[in-house]
């Protein structure tokens, strides 16, 4: 039996970022695995994979997020259709994803040999606001025959809010694609965005309301009117299926309000290469996530494998993993002062530095794409099982 992993984009975000990193360690453990990705053909993956690779074509760009939520999940149902007969355990990891999978899985009789079973990761829920998508988003994690989740947190919400158990499997950090370049040029690269002689904090995500960008930009003004030499933000992605406009729009009037500079204080580094990432990881003094919401957060565990002190919001999720003042610097969501007073300490002192930077790389030890494989597969070896005539 091929597992088919079943993902909405080709772009940089978390999910397909989780379906690259576990298809491969998936291909590493023995399992047959296949992924089902919409976009473009020609174009494929933002990174390159060994995982042998099927692409549907996506819709055209729609106004709408309603409207390309819908035809995005018409777009890969109708390239799943002819598939079913390759991939019966199909593992969706997204709403569009699970959505899709079940309609077509639904279209078959229960006892039809090519009727696929539906796994889903759940890495959070968002916040949508039309009743349309509120409800596709509910039907993609009920409609499933198996949920996964990447932390207890959500595995707590999933009972509370749908009466629904899931398995919790952390995710893993691949530490072979953070290894710093042999020729890597940290003063050059530092020096391009004007971070000579000054602190530079990396974040990554780009600019939306879940990342905390604006409460980054009101700790800025702090430091900024505080300390002689301000630090510089970095800030890497922007890639969304969602349109963020509306708060960036409200993010870039904030910064000029507070006399945050969006070129000498913030520089937006964009979607980069899994190298150049690689490279900033390395170049940059320490991280800085304070998001709101994450069903994990595998770029902060990121930034702890390349030993860059971390400050990150104290919500449940970050729990799970990080101890405050031993394996980061945790602050409340939303409180921008706060967020400046950890970045200032974590500037000035270097003891609490080496302390984060210790205790973060022991904390990404624990978590590896191997041990995430072999959990996935004890799931589907019972699926199997579960297929398989008596």
């Amino acid at each position: 039996m091929t597992v088919a992993l079943v993902t909405y984009s080709t772009k940089p975000r978390g999910g397909v970022v989780h379906t690259l990193e576990l298809a491969q360690a998936l291909l590493e453990d023995g399992v047959a695995v296949h992924i089902i990705a919409l976009g473009n053909p020609k174009v494929g993956f933002f990174r390159e994979t060994k995982v042998p690779t099927t692409f549907i074509p996506a819709p055209e760009w729609a106004d709408t997020l309603d409207e390309r939520v819908f035809k995005s999940v018409d777009a890969l149902a109708d390239g799943l259709r002819p598939l079913l007969s390759d991939f019966p355990i199909l593992h969706t990891q997204d709403c569009i994803a699970a959505r899709a999978a079940a309609r077509v899985r639904d279209e078959l009789a229960t006892h039809d040999p090519h009727r696929p079973s539906v796994v889903r990761t759940v890495h959070h829920v968002d916040d949508f606001t039309t009743e349309a998508l509120i409800e596709c988003q509910r039907q993609a994690i009920i409609e499933p025959d198996e949920l996964i989740v990447v932390s207890r947190e959500w595995q707590g919400r999933l009972m509370d809010e749908f009466g629904l158990e899931a398995s919790v499997i952390y995710n893993g950090v691949n530490t072979a694609n953070l290894a710093p370049a042999t020729d890597l040029d940290r003063a050059g690269l530092r020096a391009s965005i004007g971070a000579d002689s000054r602190f530079l904090f990396l974040t990554v995500g780009g600019i939306e309301p879940r990342k905390g960008t604006i409460e980054m930009i009101e700790a800025l003004a702090v430091l900024k009117a505080s300390i002689e030499v301000s630090p510089l933000l970095a800030i890497v992605g922007g890639h969304s299926f969602q349109d963020h406009t509306p708060y960036r729009t409200a993010a870039f009037r904030r910064a000029e309000e507070l006399g945050v500079s969006m070129e000498h204080d913030i520089v937006q580094l964009g979607t980069i290469s899994d190298r150049l990432l690689a490279d900033w990881y390395h170049s940059a003094d320490a991280f800085v996530f304070p998001s709101v919401k994450e069903g994990w957060g595998l770029v902060a565990m990121e930034a702890l494998a390349v030993g860059l002190p971390l400050i990150a919001t104290d919500i449940p999720v970050f729990r799970e993993y990080l101890t405050d003042n031993e394996t980061a610097i945790l602050v409340p969501p939303g409180d921008h002062v706060r967020l400046a007073s950890a970045m200032r300490r974590i500037m000035e002192d270097r003891d609490t530095r080496i302390r984060l930077t210790t205790g973060g790389r022991d904390v990404a030890k624990r978590f590896t794409w191997a041990r995430a494989a072999s959990d996935h597969r004890r799931i589907y070896d019972r699926i199997r099982t579960t297929r398989s005539p008596v």
